[in-house]
């Protein structure tokens, strides 16, 4: 790495403001052993580079699923297995590490190939998968969660109180199938149209979503999962402000 690349990781670990005395170590420029494993983590494999942030996002992954479980267990002590599989799924979520990448400004310090950002859903992704790893090479570095945590969990927080708030919107074709079934009425039908073949268009697939032959929500989505859960929020929604028994 040359000096203005080391410069740059330094000061983007600063910009995060972990208050740890290890992660502090990192924050010496002469700790190339370190800087080396968070570079590595933060080029993208668009690069065609054989160092790249592969291993660390594979890595990263159980790291943020045994963080993001130590931190439910800290802060949600009475909520039931079930409960707690549900809130941990969308806060290791790849939507949930894209934005997060986003607020940390994560696009500033990556090292991407020229066309790898050439759309949203394209950019949505490496970010989310630099962001796993990223984490991935934060625990090679220190070897323990208490930095992961320290760092991620006064953002799991604040998100984790919107979720739980609103949960059919965050896991909403989940809460709609089991309305359905304490209904004992069959479960919803989503058909499918493509629209559009445009990679990353917000309006490529349309959904519609069907429950005991009627028609309940439609939506548009830049994938047909995203589609299906648009739906899936917006028929709770119907269901929630009609009082439908």
């Amino acid at each position: 790495m040359d000096k203005k690349r080391v410069a740059d990781i330094v000061n983007f670990l600063k910009s995060l403001k972990i208050n740890s005395d290890k992660f502090d170590q990192i924050l010496d420029k002469n700790n190339l052993e370190k800087l080396r494993i968070i570079n590595e983590a933060l080029t993208h494999s668009s690069m065609k580079k054989e160092i790249n942030h592969e291993k660390l996002e594979f890595f990263g992954d159980a790291v943020l699923r045994l963080s993001a479980s130590e931190f439910i267990e800290n802060n949600f002590q009475e909520m039931n297995v079930g409960k707690r599989s549900e809130l941990r799924a969308q806060i290791v979520s790849d939507e949930w590490l894209a934005k997060f990448g986003k607020k940390i400004h994560l696009e500033q310090v990556i090292i991407v190939g020229p066309k790898a950002l050439g759309d949203t859903f394209s950019k949505d992704t490496i970010i989310a998968e630099i962001t796993e790893a990223l984490i991935g090479a934060f625990y090679k570095c220190f070897s323990s969660l208490k930095e992961i945590n320290l760092w991620l969990d006064q953002y799991w927080l604040k998100d984790s109180k919107i979720i739980l708030d609103a949960p059919h919107k965050f896991n909403a074709k989940s809460k709609l199938q089991e309305w359905c079934q304490s209904k004992y009425i069959n479960l919803p039908i989503y058909k499918i149209i493509e629209t559009s073949k445009t990679h990353g268009d917000q309006k490529r697939f349309y959904c519609e979503l069907f429950i005991e032959g009627k028609l309940y929500a439609t939506s548009y989505g830049q994938s047909h999962k995203k589609a299906e859960k648009i739906a899936a929020s917006k028929a709770i929604e119907a269901i929630m402000k009609f009082n439908i028994n």
